[in-house]
């Protein structure tokens, strides 16, 4: 073998065992890598658990996030309307509703006079129909004294309120009930169109508005020139008393319903003699019709005014189309709220309590920005929040600086309103009856 050939072998040898040695080493790399990678595995595994087990941990800690939703709350709301005034009063439930989403509202109407009639004996039994209840003020008051009622005396700030409007759910010092929004009975209603079309004005004397009634009923298509409108007898006691305030003074009103004066006295008699009965006489007024059938027959010309309350100005087609006038020597008008009372049997005391607050103020703006006819009580509500047919009528009455006094039945209440309600109806179709009618209010008429 040359010596060429043998440095050939020994490069070739030494080649492989180069080789060899690498092999080994990329065997031992690659080992101790997956070792590596086995390891880190390992160790994500580790981390993993750690993770999943903090999870769990935290799952069961109470966080910001994970506050546990408000239990369902539903409240049954019982209230005197129906109709129009009931979606009006809806408007109220759901912008409540809209920002206590845990609570569910069912509404249910009756009215004030059965809520007199038959909520007593439930009292009695200890249960009550619903949680957040509509009534009369007497009504309140009697079944607050006698401890049927939730106290909201730390509920009403009295201050915040048109003047006397709590007084009249008071007894025993404390406060029975909340007022929401006020009614006013401002005088005859009338539509603008049927006046321009037949040349006539508002009177500013009581000959001026017996010269009306005239011209009224001498236009083709009237039947009466006043509608006379009827429920249960109340449509009626408004006309009358509103006679009662032009005629006998907001100071009568005020006597009749304190007792002082009586229905016997010469001076009611007067109001009821020379001004009232001669009307009646003369058929001015119709016979006693419901009074909500009775809107659509004043709107299309069958009868020239309508005695009613504010709320009338969201019943008619056309609310810009109607305006009122007291009796000219009127300086005062009938108004009144609607009050809310929880009786202490409601299941849900705490949320028909929250409500009752809402009703009594931010409640109230609402009502008052719907075609209700209704002005706020509470007096932090701005006057143009209210709807505009009822900025009008508001500011009617406050620029003639008309005095806002009770309803003279609706403050008595109990018994003598019924009396009160059916003798006016008998006055309505017998005139003549004018004694009888006062002689039998004066006999059932509370003492002073």
């Amino acid at each position: 073998m040359s010596t060429n050939q043998n440095k050939l072998t020994i490069s070739a040898l030494a080649l492989s065992i180069i080789a060899l040695l690498l092999g080994l080493y990329a065997v031992i790399a690659i080992q101790n890598l997956s070792t590596s990678i086995s390891q880190l595995q390992g160790s994500l595994n580790e981390i993993r658990g750690d993770i999943n087990t903090l999870q769990q941990q935290l799952a069961k800690q109470p966080t910001q996030q994970q506050v546990p939703s408000a239990q369902k709350v539903k409240l049954v709301v019982i209230g005197p309307w129906s109709g129009d005034e009931a979606k009006y009063f809806q408007a109220v439930i759901d912008a409540y509703v809209k920002t206590h989403p845990n609570v569910e509202i069912e509404y249910r109407t009756m009215r004030a006079e059965d809520v007199a009639a038959t909520m007593p004996i439930q009292f009695a039994a200890g249960v009550a129909p619903g949680d957040v209840i509509f009534g009369w003020a007497w009504f309140i008051a009697k079944m607050g004294k006698e401890g049927h009622l939730v106290d909201l005396t730390n509920v009403i700030n009295e201050k915040e309120y048109v003047p006397g409007i709590v007084d009249a759910v008071k007894a025993d010092g404390k406060i029975w009930g909340a007022p929401f929004t006020m009614w006013l009975k401002p005088g005859f209603w009338y539509r603008k169109s049927f006046f321009q079309k037949n040349g006539l004005s508002e009177p500013k004397s009581y000959s001026e508005f017996v010269q009306l009634l005239d011209k009224i009923k001498g236009i083709p298509g009237i039947k009466n020139p006043i509608a006379t409108g009827d429920g249960v007898g109340w449509p009626i006691s408004d006309i009358v008393e509103h006679f009662i305030i032009a005629y006998g003074g907001p100071q009568m009103q005020l006597n009749l319903i304190s007792g002082k004066t009586r229905f016997t006295d010469p001076s009611v008699k007067k109001v009821f003699s020379d001004y009232l009965v001669p009307l009646l006489q003369k058929g001015y007024f119709s016979e006693p019709i419901e009074w909500t059938t009775v809107i659509p027959k004043w709107w299309a010309g069958e009868y020239g005014l309508y005695f009613m309350g504010t709320w009338i100005t969201g019943m008619v087609e056309d609310p810009n189309d109607i305006d009122f006038f007291p009796l000219p020597e009127s300086k005062g008008v009938v108004g009144g709220a609607d009050y809310a009372f929880v009786p202490k049997y409601s299941k849900n005391v705490d949320a028909a309590v929250d409500f009752i607050k809402y009703l009594a103020t931010d409640g109230q703006g609402v009502h008052a920005s719907v075609p209700s006819g209704k002005v706020p009580t509470w007096t932090k509500v701005p006057i143009s929040q209210l709807w505009k047919p009822m900025q009008s009528v508001y500011s009617k009455i406050t620029q003639r600086n008309m005095a806002i006094l009770p309803d003279l039945d609706d403050s008595i209440g109990g018994d003598w309103q019924k009396t009160f309600w059916d003798q006016l109806k008998l006055l309505w179709v017998n005139p003549g009856a004018l004694d009888s009618v006062l002689k039998t209010l004066e006999a059932s008429q509370p003492k002073p």
